[in-house]
């Protein structure tokens, strides 16, 4: 469970300086002394089910498939009006009312049923149309192959995907659709006859499969703008949960959390300026990883980076934040 991971993790650090205020801290926003929480990605419903458990929590579940509500259902029949689920984009949060608001958690990436649902094409084993689309979608992955140009391709591929091989594979796909229908099969083939046999515990489709799958979803303007509502229908005290699965995810997410919650100083030589922009308290400057047991438990894992912050006012202005990743969030809104 995430928060008992979070609270394992205090106690290992040993840090006293966290002591005076981490049983009121703790109390606040665990969920074992009750409250309202919101599980922005509901997928197969573990988090909120463990939530659940103590009967005085309530949860507001999100998921932008919307096969998930089939899975919902049964939570809505078992927990009655202590759960409720939207088929929203997290982006959305702030659409939602609440009431005893203690934490928001963003579990990224996507969910078991997802991967095995082959015709969403998230899965290297899919066959046929190229779709990626998690739900509440303008496009598919399909539509991007078949039309984007050669430069923006490599654009999505470089930034998105951060793929080395960008141009050579986007040079191939555009040949390649002149002739025929790009399908699942045929993208990995054209990628796996570019790319050397380097690393063969990644697959090499992987880094084009994500940066597809990120501009299909548009999960950068997604979970800037998801992370932005969260702040803001969060009342003070409570806290923000982030599980990233790559690197763009968790550069966003550690930008959001420590850029807003110390003070920078302009120079070593020169006495602490008071910028007046710390809006989070962080209990874990880096993140916490899975450890090898869980690994080894559940192998998706090990790409997993949880991180969290506590905030402690209101009215963060995070135009900051959006302009580090303009260029990220402009890729997103290239055009086919």
């Amino acid at each position: 469970m995430i928060f008992e991971k979070i609270n394992e993790c205090h106690h290992k650090s040993g840090k006293n300086s966290f002591s005076s205020t981490s049983k009121w801290i703790r109390k606040y926003y665990f969920p074992s002394y009750g409250g309202t929480f919101i599980d922005c990605t509901f997928g197969q419903g573990g988090y909120s089910k463990k939530i659940l458990e103590n009967k005085k929590n309530k949860v507001i579940a999100l998921d932008r498939d919307p096969n998930v509500a089939y899975h919902s259902s049964s939570f809505i029949k078992k927990y009655k009006n202590r759960f409720s689920f939207h088929n929203l984009k997290f982006s959305e949060i702030n659409k939602l009312k609440t009431k005893n608001l203690k934490g928001i958690i963003f579990d990224l990436g996507y969910s078991m049923n997802q991967i095995k649902n082959l015709k969403m094409g998230l899965s290297f084993k899919s066959k046929g149309k190229l779709n990626m689309k998690m739900g509440l979608n303008n496009f598919s992955s399909h539509d991007v192959i078949s039309s984007m140009s050669k430069e923006n391709l490599v654009k999505v591929f470089k930034f998105l995907g951060e793929e080395k091989f960008s141009k050579p594979i986007a040079n191939r796909i555009i040949k390649e659709r002149k002739n025929k229908i790009i399908n699942t099969e045929d993208l990995i083939n054209i990628i796996e006859s570019i790319k050397p046999n380097k690393n063969k515990k990644i697959n090499k489709s992987t880094q084009i499969f994500q940066s597809l799958r990120i501009y299909v979803n548009k999960e950068i303007s997604e979970l800037i703008n998801g992370l932005i509502n969260a702040y803001n229908i969060l009342p003070t005290g409570g806290i923000i949960v982030v599980v990233s699965f790559h690197s763009i995810e968790d550069k966003i997410t550690k930008f959001f959390f420590n850029n807003y919650s110390k003070n920078e100083n302009s120079s070593r030589y020169f006495p602490e300026t008071n910028k007046n922009n710390i809006y989070f308290n962080l209990l874990n400057k880096k993140p916490i990883i899975p450890s090898k047991e869980e690994i080894s438990l559940n192998p998706p894992s090990r790409s997993s980076k949880l991180r969290y912050g506590i905030k402690i006012k209101h009215n963060c202005d995070f135009s900051e934040l959006i302009k580090k990743f303009k260029y990220l969030i402009d890729i997103e809104d290239l055009k086919f």
